[in-house]
C-alpha cells in the first residue's frame, strides 16, 4: 500500500469522519468508493483481503473519529466518568451520571464480545463491494421503517428538560438493546449509528435524545477499534504509509467533528428520513454499477 498518495489518505479520511457518525455506514463506504473509481484502487484499497493494509489505515483513523467525538463531549465525559468513579465507590447508582455511565457501559458489552468473536468472519465474507451495496439499501429501508415505528411509539415525557438526565431514565433493557443493535453494524453497509438511533426511536427516544445517547454510545466503541489497529500500522502493514496515516487522521478528526457538530444541531428539528433516502438511491446506484460494469 505504499502507492497510497497524500491526496487519497485525505479523500479516505474526510469521508471517514463524516460517514462514522452520519447513519450511512463508514465501512460500507470504504469498501464502495474504491470498487466504483476501479483501477489500483479496486485492487489494493480491499477490506476483505487477509492482513489487509487498507482495513489497518482506516480502523486506525477510528481513532481520530473518537478524538472529535471525546474534544466535542468532554464536559460530558468528564461528568459520566466521575458519575461511574461514584459510583463504584460508594457502591450505588442513584444520581443522572452515575445511571448514564452505567446504561453506556451495558450497552457497548454486546458489540465488544461480537465484534471480537465475528468481525473477521463478517469482513472477509461479506466486505465486498456488492455485499456492501445491498446491505447500503437495507440500511435505508431499516431507517425508514424506524421513522414509521416511531409514529406508533408513544415518546418519552419532554420533562426533565436536561438531556442527560432525561438519557438516565431509560431502562437497562433499552440501553442494552440500542448497544446490541451496533452488533448488526459489522456487517459493511448497517451503520452503527443509524441502527441505534431507530432503537432508540423505537424506544420512545426523541431524535435528539437518540442521537446524543448514539454518539455517547459509539464513542468507546470506534476507539478501542481503532487502538486494536494501531499496531498493526506500526508493522509491516503499516510500512512507507506513516505521513499518509497522520494526514488521513487530522481529515478525519476535523471531519468527524463538523459532522457531530451538524449533526446534534439537526436532530434537534429533523429525522433520519433524507439520510434513508439517500442509502437507498446511492446502494442501489452503486448496486447497478457494480453489476454491469
Amino acid at each position: 500500500m505504499t502507492h497510497l498518495s497524500y491526496l487519497e489518505a485525505i479523500v479516505v479520511g474526510a469521508f471517514q469522519g463524516v460517514t462514522e457518525l452520519f447513519p450511512v455506514s463508514s465501512l460500507g463506504h470504504s469498501i464502495l468508493i474504491p470498487a466504483i473509481i476501479g483501477g489500483r484502487w479496486a485492487e489494493d484499497l480491499s477490506v476483505s483481503t487477509p492482513e489487509s493494509p487498507y482495513l489497518a489505515f482506516i480502523v486506525g483513523l477510528h481513532v481520530a473519529t473518537a478524538a472529535a467525538l471525546l474534544v466535542f463531549f468532554w464536559r460530558d465525559w468528564v461528568r459520566i466518568v466521575g458519575g461511574l468513579v461514584s459510583s463504584v465507590r460508594h457502591r450505588r447508582v442513584t444520581t443522572p451520571d452515575e445511571r448514564l455511565a452505567w446504561l453506556l457501559i451495558i450497552g457497548t458489552i454486546p458489540v465488544g464480545v461480537c465484534g471480537l468473536l465475528l468481525e473477521h468472519l463478517f469482513r472477509t465474507t461479506l466486505g465486498k463491494p456488492i455485499p456492501a451495496a445491498a446491505f447500503l439499501i437495507t440500511n435505508g429501508l431499516l431507517l425508514l421503517l424506524g421513522e414509521r415505528l416511531r409514529r406508533r411509539t408513544e415518546p418519552q415525557a419532554p420533562a426533565p428538560t436536561d438531556q442527560d438526565t432525561r438519557l438516565s431514565t431509560m431502562t437497562t433493557k433499552s440501553g442494552l438493546l440500542i448497544g446490541t443493535a451496533q452488533v448488526l453494524a459489522l456487517l459493511p453497509g448497517l451503520s452503527r449509528s443509524g441502527l441505534t438511533m431507530i432503537t432508540g426511536l423505537v424506544r420512545g427516544l426523541s431524535h435528539e435524545d437518540a442521537a446524543r445517547f448514539s454518539f455517547l454510545l459509539s464513542t468507546p466503541v470506534i476507539l478501542a477499534a481503532g487502538l486494536l489497529k494501531i499496531p498493526d500500522l506500526f508493522g509491516p502493514l503499516g510500512a512507507g504509509i506513516g505521513g499518509q496515516v497522520i494526514a488521513g487522521s487530522i481529515a478525519s478528526f476535523a471531519s468527524a467533528y463538523l459532522a457531530v457538530k451538524y449533526l446534534t444541531a439537526y436532530f434537534h428539528s429533523k429525522t433520519l428520513t433524507p439520510f434513508a433516502i439517500y442509502c437507498v438511491l446511492a446502494g442501489t446506484a452503486a448496486l447497478t454499477w457494480l453489476s454491469f460494469s
